[in-house]
């Protein structure tokens, strides 16, 4: 029977009107009303409309306690490392299509040594930038990050995904995260008359300091993205199936927990590429006579 709404602001269905303590299931309908009303989850001071089966009044939801902050956090993390935050990542195969075509990556065994060797050049060169940007989370030291790894990655096409991917990062965090007005201030230091182009790591690296992210866990997160960026590739050129990929991802998972390990919370003066045929396979990417991925 469809609904109705009283001049109470509560919901009424025939003969049985849900209100702020008649929320009872079948087996409690023989209770005492006020027994209802003491087992209510809800605060008596927070009253409950219905209408149209919505909660209208969400105040009593908010909860400003140290344990909801730090909770709050691990959900900041996973949407970071959601597909669904528009970072650009899908535009990106870090060198796995040259790799394909050149017939250096073949089959699941290949694919898995390709990503392996992906996952420790990524994390020897980058995740010092990631370290240093988490540390200092400002706009002075971002600035300066992103000029050195400019000069670093002499590879044009991993340079140019770098930036795409960067400027894609900083759109969106300025516009989710309003929580963090230096967000803003970097994205004016884009849009000035001398714009500075984002590089993608040393800008994770800053975002996950304002968040709050711990260092580990900022790292550990760049690393998981580059693998699963690395496999989504693998699946849309058709190298491996769904199910496959995500075999290899828990199979990998281990031996990048190890690269981790191995080298997180390093300064700059540690950063260094660790494989320079990934980097002529991701050059080589602009010269293919038919390509999926933009870079």
């Amino acid at each position: 029977m469809p609904g109705k709404l009283t001049s109470q602001g509560t919901l009424s269905f025939g003969l049985t009107t849900l209100g702020r303590s008649e929320m009872a299931t079948d087996q409690d309908s023989s209770k005492d009303p006020v027994d209802v009303a003491e087992e209510n989850p809800f605060p008596r001071e927070a009253p409950i409309k219905l209408v149209t089966g919505f909660l209208v009044d969400i105040s009593f939801c908010k909860d400003d306690s140290p344990s909801v902050k730090r909770e709050t956090m691990d959900w900041t993390t996973w949407q970071l490392l959601d597909s669904l935050f528009p970072t650009g990542a899908f535009a990106h195969s870090y060198g796995l299509e040259a790799a394909y075509q050149g017939g250096l990556v073949t089959d699941c065994a290949s694919l898995q040594i390709f990503a392996v060797n992906s996952l420790q050049n990524t994390a020897a060169l980058l995740l010092p930038f990631v370290f240093t940007g988490h540390k200092l989370p400002n706009t002075e030291c971002w600035l300066e990050l992103n000029k050195i790894l400019h000069a670093m990655l002499t590879n044009h096409v991993a340079r140019k995904a770098s930036l795409t991917q960067g400027s894609a990062l900083l759109r969106t965090a300025s516009t989710v995260f309003t929580e963090c007005p230096e967000l803003k201030k970097m994205r004016t230091c884009c849009s000035a008359s001398t714009a500075t182009n984002p590089h993608h790591a040393p800008l994770f690296g800053v975002l996950c300091g304002l968040l709050e992210t711990d260092a580990m866990t900022a790292q550990r997160s760049y690393l998981f993205m580059a693998l699963r960026d690395i496999l989504s590739a693998a699946t849309r050129l058709n190298l491996t199936g769904p199910l496959e990929a995500a075999k290899l991802q828990h199979q990998i998972a281990s031996v990048a927990e190890t690269l981790l390990l191995r080298y997180a919370n390093r300064s700059l003066q540690d950063s260094y590429s660790t494989c320079p045929l990934i980097d002529i396979f991701q050059g080589a990417h602009d010269q293919l006579f038919s390509r999926m991925f933009c870079s």
